[in-house]
């Protein structure tokens, strides 16, 4: 989700939900090691439970990577062995990292001497042309010798050549029996399952297997679906906000992030539209969703910052 689950894009989620955790786009840990720290790792406090997701396969940086984000205050590390793109195989890490689990327990060692809050692996179920079930077991059996509980599996191989990352999003078939028969291999570990889930009928019937469930662009295109996420699944009774006073709740955070003259160009600091782009799901499956995408994406008063968009998107759909 590199460029999707942005801090903006959290705290907007967060308004729709008071539980559900929150993962970040991956950083890597060069960014960590060599860039600008801060930009990378400030978030706001309203995301907890929120989990930092790691990028890289250096034992050392990724566990100075780790402390940085306990430092900062995040609730989880996360490292990523599933993400499919030439890019990231180019650094040695993401869903390469599959076919060496002893260099990840030992990254994961690393971290976990070096945090005090959880850390855990999201991965794959297999690699290019293996569907073995027996590579992710024994991927998951050594990397939790090193002391991981939690695993995260996107129930598809990842194709490394040939394959788009897009691609590996859909064209690998769904295999989510593997996933239950780690489960039932590890009864002991936490296994959540990701990967084509789209309704609170599809988790329910998972979480028949398993732990837990994670959402990916499911929740980024319909973020809405997460409103109910919160009684159904972490027994809160508080009635969730309506769609209306979602967009009312992002009002004073837009505000406070492009300050107070938004008649001329914004010159610094983010742009009105590196906020809406993450809301336009927000009506996602009610008539008019359409005008609400076209009026919230009006470049000329996004360009001077006109947060009153919000409110005016929102009044065009007659949704209260």
């Amino acid at each position: 989700m590199m460029d999707w689950t942005d801090r903006h894009c959290r705290l907007f989620h967060r308004q729709i939900s008071r539980h559900t955790w929150l993962y970040t786009e991956m950083v890597t840990t060069g960014a960590l090691v060599h860039g600008d720290v801060a930009r990378h790792l400030d978030f706001n406090d309203e995301e907890h439970p929120v989990a930092l997701q790691l990028g890289g396969s250096d034992p050392a940086d990724l566990a100075h990577s780790a402390r940085l984000g306990q430092q900062w205050g995040y609730d989880e590390i996360n490292l990523n062995c599933g993400c499919p793109s030439e890019r990231v195989q180019k650094g040695a890490f993401g869903a390469c990292l599959m076919a060496e689990p002893q260099l990840v327990a030992d990254c994961v060692k690393a971290m976990r001497d070096a945090v005090s809050i959880d850390v855990t692996v999201k991965h794959r179920i297999g690699i290019d042309k293996n569907e073995s079930y027996a590579f992710m077991r024994d991927f998951v059996g050594t990397v939790a010798e090193a002391g991981c509980t939690t695993f995260i599996v996107h129930a598809r191989n990842a194709i490394l050549k040939g394959l788009s990352p897009k691609e590996n999003r859909e064209v690998p078939p769904l295999r989510y029996d593997a996933v239950y028969q780690l489960k039932r291999e590890f009864p002991d570990l936490e296994i959540i399952i990701n990967g084509g889930i789209k309704t609170e009928a599809e988790i329910d019937l998972h979480l028949q297997h398993v732990d837990g469930v994670m959402l990916g662009r499911e929740a980024y295109h319909n973020p809405y679906l997460m409103a109910g996420f919160d009684a159904r699944y972490y027994d809160d009774p508080a009635t969730p906000r309506t769609r209306t006073e979602v967009l009312e709740a992002m009002l004073p955070y837009i505000r406070s992030q492009l300050g107070p003259t938004p008649s001329i160009p914004l010159k610094a600091g983010p742009r009105l539209n590196s906020i809406t782009r993450h809301m336009l799901g927000l009506m996602a499956g009610l008539p008019g969703a359409r005008h609400f995408r076209q009026t919230l994406s009006d470049s000329k008063r996004l360009a001077i910052g006109d947060a009153g968009l919000l409110l005016e998107a929102m009044e065009s759909m007659q949704v209260r």
